[in-house]
């Protein structure tokens, strides 16, 4: 693979994991709600189930992929339900200022990891990029072991970035809150978000 094609990949799904979708916007309501805490395992799933798009789509099992659609579909309402059990955490967690009066209860990282690779993988955003749109722009039929390898160092590096610089920059406005009250209108505002995404993804 040319330096030129791996540059095209790099920005085109560059802008596919920043563009709005319920990927983004979970973490972005994680983020305003429970802070960086959680964020790296949250976001692993993201990136496994990214790499499992992409080697689905390098190794031309898009055809299996549409013809398991009962298994994809029962994998994006599990997404959905964790997007709406995010939610209600988020909505009935007690208000926690900067100064740590109330501390926010502790989620397991494996759990943060397996909902959001449950979303990713029955994400219709990420389904159309990896089976619709990539093909466009890489010739996947002779794509070589190391472009291959080079395409999935670029969404190891990719990813983890966009989505950790969305991580930090809520998370820093999040910083910003001091008064429980507002505290506890972004979170449900947030969970609010939450939910809207999980509808979203349950229903395309």
């Amino acid at each position: 693979m040319s330096l030129y094609g791996l540059a095209v990949f790099s920005l085109v799904y560059a802008l596919a994991v920043a563009s709005p979708g319920p990927g983004v916007a979970s973490v972005v309501a994680r983020a305003l709600g429970r802070g960086v805490s959680g964020a790296p395992a949250y976001i692993a799933g993201f990136l496994i189930g990214d790499l499992v798009w992409f080697a689905f789509a390098a190794a031309g099992l898009a055809m299996l992929a549409h013809s398991a659609y009962t298994v994809f579909l029962v994998i994006r309402y599990l997404g959905a339900a964790y997007l709406l059990y995010l939610a209600w955490r988020l909505w009935t967690a007690p208000a926690q200022t900067l100064d740590g009066t109330q501390a926010p209860r502790r989620e397991r990282p494996l759990q943060l990891f397996l909902g959001s690779l449950a979303l990713t993988l029955g994400n219709p955003k990420t389904m159309v990029f990896f089976l619709a749109i990539l093909p466009t722009v890489v010739e996947l039929n002779r794509l070589t072991p190391a472009g291959f390898l080079s395409m999935a160092l670029v969404i190891a590096l990719v990813l983890p970035a966009v989505l950790g610089g969305y991580t930090l920059f809520a998370a820093r406005a999040r910083s910003r809150l001091s008064r429980p009250e507002t505290v506890r209108w972004v979170q449900r505002g947030t969970g609010a978000v939450m939910a809207g995404a999980a509808i979203a993804v349950a229903t395309r």
